[in-house]
């Protein structure tokens, strides 16, 4: 972890006189104020500050670690106001999901590495929920339409979906003419679809929730584009995914007259003031991308 970023959120602590408020000062979430904190008392290998439900006290160690990292954020502030060319370095943890370290990371990530050369990017891919705290994930890349609340959410763009099947699986159990058809269709669900329902628009606008069963669910859309592919019923997985397929004629959409509901692509991060260079180069990198699609 940084230490020159620990000592500085260490002093505005000592400033404001609890977490919650250096942490509002600061544009970050309490849990990275805290695990600086705990940075600060790992480095100086004591306990800093005496904390309880209703106030904060330093130590005598404290006191003295705070003369220090005053001094020490006025050397790092005179080195920060000359001018100096962003060059990203060191290593930028990110987390993802499957199909977005494929479809959207992947692309962007050997012309990002030959370019910054200094850096190091470790993918942590899985499709579960992460704690960028306590896994020490400085950013996560994630497809949904309800951001982490406890995170700062940078918007990169939009993800849109199909619903499609094989001309197989259509040409013996027939093609939906309308939404409630759905219910009686084998429908192969991304298992993270609250109560596995899906959402459309219609042509007028409106908002439509079906609810949907099949024999399959997956965390993995790829799963689901595989037994969609096999003849196994119909899905909606991204648009992306899907488009070579749909080219080649071994998938078809159904119901065309319903729009998917799209979701927004968000960079997640804890702290909005003291972000690395690489981290916000890298969040343009991707946003750029998905602005060509």
């Amino acid at each position: 972890m940084d230490r020159v970023t620990a000592a500085r959120v260490y002093n505005r602590i000592c400033e404001t006189g609890s977490l919650s408020a250096a942490a509002r000062s600061l544009g970050m979430s309490r849990p990275m104020v805290s695990r600086y904190l705990e940075e600060m008392e790992k480095w100086a290998g004591t306990r800093l500050i005496h904390r309880s439900s209703r106030r904060m006290t330093l130590t005598p160690a404290g006191e003295d670690i705070l003369q220090k990292t005053r001094q020490l954020n006025r050397l790092s502030e005179d080195i920060g106001s000359l001018p100096v060319r962003e060059v990203p370095s060191g290593i930028l943890r990110v987390a993802c999901a499957h199909y977005t370290a494929t479809h959207i990371i992947s692309p962007v990530l050997a012309p990002f590495l030959l370019r910054y050369p200094e850096l190091r990017i470790e993918l942590d891919i899985n499709n579960r929920p992460v704690s960028m705290v306590g896994e020490r994930i400085d950013v996560a890349i994630r497809i949904t339409d309800s951001p982490e609340p406890a995170a700062i959410a940078r918007r990169l763009g939009e993800c849109a979906s199909v619903l499609c099947a094989s001309p197989e699986y259509l040409a013996i159990h027939g093609h939906p003419r309308t939404p409630d058809d759905l219910m009686s269709h084998n429908c192969l669900s991304y298992s993270n679809f609250s109560h596995q329902s899906w959402q459309f628009f219609s042509e007028q606008n409106d908002s439509l929730s079906v609810a949907v069963n099949g024999n399959l669910s997956a965390g993995i859309s790829a799963v689901l584009l595989d037994a969609a592919l096999a003849g196994c019923g119909i899905t909606m997985i991204p648009l992306a995914e899907a488009s070579p397929w749909l080219a080649k004629g071994r998938l078809v959409r159904v119901l065309n007259q319903l729009t998917p509901r799209s979701m927004g692509i968000y960079g997640l991060y804890m702290s909005r003031k003291l972000q690395p260079a690489a981290l916000r180069l890298f969040l343009d990198e991707i946003q750029g991308r998905l602005q060509t699609l």
